[in-house]
């Protein structure tokens, strides 16, 4: 695989060469690692697209949202990049990615990417390459990039290190104000999207929303957000209502992040994050490699048998590692 010609592709906008360098990014042989780090540096960082992290519970509605949410950016002539994270089973290591079979007309729209990828049992709702997916995808010249978690509750925070604007979506009678002021994702959020306001649980999307819309009142304002944001809205991916408004939120929002420099701000922020945790990765790795996984399970022999507690044991693997 010649890196300089699959950078080239994928700057061009060619859907096969995006696909086959996201998996190439997210390969763990040592020789695709160079080979992905190598492209990432080919591809440059002059382009950027419009990051929207989307997280919500199992059976909120989250592809459906996103594939009429998606169509409706499309119609406008946006380009739209879908990255779905689905969960791998802890015992087989195995993923569904059933992503494009859930939005089956998202994914035959020209202007549409989707791309499924197992998080394989990664915390926080990405996976390990999300990032440079976000990354690869910019340089192909989407417009709007949909990071789809797994969808687990409140421990999904990690998608708001890849993001500009996170929406959560929240399932009629799913929760009441105190529910609401609970911390962890619901204060990552930017804006609250209560789905499936249609139909019998219109009424109970409404009671939903005002819950959740007194809730965000008691929270702390952010720096980062003009007056009224946070903010809460209903929508309906089934009658594809709401969901201008909620475009017109986001757009709204991130015109003012922009103008104020907290938009630039918050990528570098970003940037220094994840070069933490490539760093920590890194050193986990290092676990995994002579000498220091023999000396790992040398000492945990001993304190299996007691002769070592866990502490002492860990501060000697540490130490070798610092050497």
């Amino acid at each position: 695989m010649d890196v300089q010609d699959l950078a080239k592709a994928v700057r061009a906008g060619d859907r096969r060469a995006l696909a086959r360098a996201i998996t190439l990014v997210e390969s763990a042989r040592a020789d695709h690692r160079v080979q992905a780090l190598g492209l990432i540096a080919a591809l440059g960082v002059d382009r950027q697209a419009l990051r929207l992290g989307l997280s919500g519970t199992p059976g909120v509605g989250k592809s459906s949202f996103i594939e009429t949410f998606g169509l409706m950016l499309t119609a406008q002539g946006l380009r739209v990049a879908v990255l779905a994270v689905d969960p791998s089973s802890a015992r087989t290591g195995g993923s569904i990615l059933g992503d494009k079979t859930r939005m089956e007309r998202l994914s035959r729209d020209p202007l549409a990417f989707i791309r499924p990828s197992p998080n394989r049992t990664e915390l926080g709702g990405v996976a390990r390459r999300t990032r440079e997916a976000v990354a690869l995808c910019e340089a192909a010249g989407f417009d709007v990039i949909l990071i789809e978690t797994v969808g687990v509750g409140q421990s999904e925070t990690v998608v708001a290190q890849l993001c500009d604007i996170f929406l959560l979506l929240l399932a009629p009678a799913g929760g009441d104000e105190l529910q609401g002021v609970k911390r962890g994702i619901m204060e990552m959020a930017d804006l609250l999207l209560v789905n499936k306001a249609d139909g019998a649980l219109l009424a109970t999307a409404n009671r939903t929303l005002a819950d959740y819309a007194g809730a965000l009142r008691l929270l702390r304002h952010r720096p980062q957000d003009p007056e009224g944001f946070p903010a809460a809205l209903t929508v309906s991916a089934l009658e594809n209502r709401g969901l201008d408004a909620a475009w017109a939120a986001i757009g709204s929002l991130a015109a003012w992040r922009r103008a104020e420099g907290h938009w630039a701000s918050t990528r570098a922020e970003q940037a220094r994050h994840w070069f933490t945790q490539e760093v920590r990765q890194g050193l986990l790795a290092a676990l995994e490699r002579e000498p220091v996984l023999g000396l790992m399970r040398l000492l945990g022999e001993k304190v299996a048998l007691g002769d070592q507690t866990p502490e002492q044991a860990a501060a000697d693997v540490l130490a070798r590692l610092g050497r």
